[in-house]
């Protein structure tokens, strides 16, 4: 008797760049928000990338590397990639940054804008934060871990009212904006 069953063998024959497309679950489960060409290529590329840059990973050494999908306002998924990048060496040959891309929530509120950043193994001593009023720079070099991102920021911020606090691997970062949204809900107004 054979333990594994003929649809077991067929399903491991199957491309590991094309999870979406392989994967009857996946794709039942998630058919209304992944029945998007563009959005599965997009995903495809990702995942060939993300085995080409395993395939040149030393012995020994760490690699992160994934992505995560979040819905916009427009109720359209936007995929963002985070972890070490693949560099090229001076000679030309392909290499995994020490550098990791750190995972990233941005959330924008009334009157500010509200960051989240996992850049776990490291001390708050390491952290270099810089603001601009249009971006954040986020620079970690720790004797075992190095981080960097540079974070577009979806409005004009005070970049002195930032302020950021470390704990447990997260870092949270509030920056108020220069203008605030205006307000939309209007305004009754009595008639005499």
């Amino acid at each position: 008797m054979d333990p594994i069953d003929s649809d077991d063998r067929e399903r491991r024959k199957r491309s590991p760049f094309d999870p979406i497309k392989d994967d009857d679950f996946f794709k039942d489960m998630f058919k209304d928000i992944f029945n998007d060409d563009q959005l599965n290529d997009d995903i495809r590329k990702m995942t060939e990338e993300m085995m080409k840059l395993f395939s040149n990973a030393q012995p020994g050494k760490s690699v992160v590397h994934g992505f995560k999908v979040q819905f916009g306002p427009d109720g359209k998924p936007h995929i963002e990639d985070f972890g070490n990048k693949q560099t090229r060496s001076p000679e030309g040959e392909l290499a995994i940054s020490d550098e990791i891309e750190p995972l990233t929530d941005i959330i924008e509120g009334d009157d500010s804008v509200s960051i989240t950043v996992e850049v776990p193994g490291v001390n708050r001593d390491n952290i270099d934060l810089t603001a601009t009023e249009d971006a954040l720079e986020i620079t970690v070099d720790s004797p075992k871990r190095k981080y960097h991102k540079v974070i577009d920021l979806p409005c004009r911020v005070k970049t002195k009212s930032t302020r950021a606090t470390y704990k447990n691997g997260v870092l949270d970062i509030v920056l108020d904006k220069k203008e605030k949204k205006k307000d939309s809900s209007g305004y009754r107004v009595s008639i005499e």
